[in-house]
């Protein structure tokens, strides 16, 4: 087979950012030949969760909305989510993902060098 395949479920659920929330890390770096992609994965937050004031060296960051509501924030202000919004996420901003849903919150991130 040439086409490489994963099913989703066989990814592992694994701890993000400091066990605040969940991550399956669906694509790696080492399963690409560009260099220049970093991840895919699919990620939780838990009711109430918060991944807090982060930011990623070198790394710009795209965040689909799968399911849920909350705030996304950076120092020039905060900002709603909900399902089928996108954020893209420049490299070295710091920013915070707070979900504010009676639910677990689902998103895909796509993360690439620069």
């Amino acid at each position: 087979m040439l086409i490489k395949k994963k099913n989703a479920a066989s990814v592992p659920r694994e701890d993000a950012h400091g066990g605040s929330g969940g991550r399956r890390l669906y694509v790696t770096n080492g399963d690409l030949e560009n260099r220049d992609f970093s991840a895919m994965t699919y990620t939780l937050i838990p009711t109430g969760g918060v991944f807090d004031w982060h930011h990623h060296d070198g790394v710009e960051e795209i965040m689909l909305v799968l399911t849920g509501k909350g705030t996304v924030e950076d120092r020039d202000g905060k900002y709603q989510y909900s399902a089928g919004d996108l954020f893209i996420f420049p490299h070295n901003i710091e920013h915070r993902i707070e979900n504010q849903d009676d639910q677990e919150n689902e998103f895909i991130f796509v993360r690439l060098r620069v």
